[in-house]
């Protein structure tokens, strides 16, 4: 069968708040120009929003400047930000940093603590009452070229193939989406997106990107213990203090709170498990007591890019450009990335739209780069440059260099520091590091991977090709476990990669359950050898977040 081909003039690989952003400002643009622009976004998860993890408190500048109106419209900002606490924790203990004492990307005021799968559901409305086309349930699974070797557009995944890679009797061939431009706004470590890097160079005078896994838990609290807007964020404790990483309890509305925990991917022990590390800080005092009584309801996983903008690559490549977290757009020291995610899909778009109208395809956008230089978000970005290398020089001496950073300098140092190694290198062999016993979970605060992975609504087509594919299979014993002790069984938040032997012990092998994935995308990450390659499944499978 024959892939069928539809033609447009911007397609959008990624239905998150950067690929909805940029639809929903095309077709803003065409209205006040009074012009056509034929839009087609795609969106691997079975609906808008199902994908979508996030902390998430929202500074809403972006969405000001994309929808003025955003109240009168019902944008889901419920829960304006009432409160900003510090803590600075220590096992059983610890102290509130006074707000005066913390740099300005610490506070909070004006933003709002939102469900970002809610606000993506929210987006999705307004860009299909604009007449954009969405697709959901389809994934973008190949970059189509042109002769000249621009982007001609994207292939959507065939559905219906077996394990062994053949024709099922259900095998339906994908999508050819050819337009004039593509925007790629798949998130953290897109798949299309990784290679468009490689194939265009795009990497090239950039530093290495570095990454912070986040895992999630939506609760619902007793009434008398829940404070709506309440934001408390948390360092030290449970992590050593070379090791980067902090807790967040984010208070929305309707008695829902929402913990989690980021975990940066630049560790060295091989034995830290950063979901372990979650369930342990949920067990300290100054969180518990928000949680006892209360009822976890779902949980989540995602990788985030936090390099910042010496990592950020080339934006953009003959036919299309890279936008939101695909880029890179996130400030790790705010803690935020979707205000960067609406405001480059926007800039991008505007770059695209200014193209189509004057009759050209397959070139490369430069205003957008150009624009972004030009605005606010560069500005942002570069006064937080400096956070994740200092932070990667341990918390105290990191604390207070940034600290200096951001109150002497006010983010104006005469000074950019580099990252210059990529995470999967720092890596210690198991033998030179200690083992962490982590304690049993109690079920009441603390959970296991499977029962969590459940809460995730997860699901995948068993009898399809393998999504997490190996470059060389028996890298994972002969390096992987012999080395290191097999650090795929505890970076991963759902219990994908485990290693099984025969009954008398002998005989290791890897086990790949990757019907539990929640697409965090870790392992394409941290593997040390880089030898698992993370691609989608089938369009409409993974996990199915509620308003995470």
């Amino acid at each position: 069968m024959q892939r069928e081909s539809m033609e447009y003039d911007v397609v959008i690989v990624g239905g998150g708040p950067a690929g909805l952003s940029a639809a929903i400002r095309l077709k803003q643009l065409a209205v006040e120009k009074e012009s056509e622009i034929n839009v087609c976004l795609i969106e691997k998860a079975a609906e808008i929003g199902g994908h979508i993890l996030s902390g998430a408190v929202l500074d809403p500048r972006a969405l000001v400047e994309l929808f003025p109106d955003w109240q009168a419209l019902g944008a889901p900002l419920k829960a304006p930000v009432s409160e900003d606490r510090f803590l600075m924790l220590k096992e059983g203990g610890g102290f509130q940093i006074p707000n005066w004492m913390l740099p300005g990307c610490f506070h909070n005021e004006g933003n709002h603590v939102i469900s970002l799968g809610n606000l993506c559901r929210w987006l999705g409305q307004q860009a299909e009452a604009l007449g954009i086309e969405i697709y959901p349930g389809f994934a973008g699974a190949e970059v189509l070229y042109n002769e000249d070797g621009s982007v001609k557009g994207v292939a959507t995944g065939d559905m219906g193939l077996l394990k062994d890679g053949s024709q099922g009797p259900a095998y339906q061939p994908g999508m050819e989406l050819l337009a004039k431009y593509t925007l790629f706004a798949e998130g953290c470590r897109g798949q299309l997106g990784k290679q468009l890097e490689e194939k265009f160079n795009l990497r090239e005078g950039a530093d290495a990107q570095v990454y912070g896994i986040g895992l999630k838990e939506l609760w619902e609290v007793k009434p008398e213990k829940h404070q709506s807007g309440l934001v408390i964020h948390t360092g030290g404790w449970p992590l050593d203090p070379q090791t980067y990483g902090g807790g967040f309890m984010y208070h929305m509305e309707d008695n829902q709170v929402s913990v989690g925990f980021v975990t940066g991917l630049g560790y060295s022990n091989p034995y830290l498990s950063p979901f372990e590390e979650f369930q342990r800080l949920k067990t300290h005092p100054a969180l518990r007591t928000f949680l006892e009584g209360g009822k976890r309801i779902a949980y989540g996983a995602r990788a985030l890019t936090a390099g910042g903008l010496q990592s950020l690559p080339k934006l953009i490549f003959p036919g299309g450009a890279l936008i939101g977290d695909d880029a890179g757009f996130l400030n790790a020291a705010r803690i935020k990335g979707s205000h960067c995610a609406i405001k480059t899909g926007a800039l991008a778009a505007e770059a695209c739209f200014d193209a189509v109208v004057a009759g050209r395809s397959g070139d490369e956008l430069a205003a957008y780069p150009d624009t972004f230089r030009k605005s606010w978000l560069f500005d942002e970005l570069h006064k937080a440059r400096n956070f994740k290398p200092w932070m990667a020089k341990g918390l105290r001496p990191g604390s207070l260099m940034f600290g200096i950073d951001q109150i002497v300098f006010r983010g104006q140092a005469p000074w950019t520091l580099r990252h210059t190694a990529a995470d999967h290198t720092k890596l210690k062999k198991a033998a030179e590091c200690q083992p962490i016993v982590y304690p049993k979970p109690d079920g009441v605060i603390s959970f296991d991977r499977l029962s969590s992975v459940y809460l995730s609504n997860t699901n995948h087509e068993e009898d399809q090709p393998c999504h997490l594919t190996l470059k060389n299979p028996s890298v994972p014993i002969e390096v992987n476990l012999a080395l290191y002790d097999a650090p795929e069984q505890r970076y991963c938040p759902a219990g994908v990669y485990e290693i099984v032997r025969d009954d008398d012990g002998n005989n290791p092998r890897l086990q790949i359950n990757a019907q539990n994935c929640v697409h965090c995308k870790t392992c394409d990450i941290k593997d040390p050898t880089q030898n698992i390659t993370w691609v989608v499944p089938q369009g409409g499978e993974g996990p199915n977040y509620p308003n995470m």
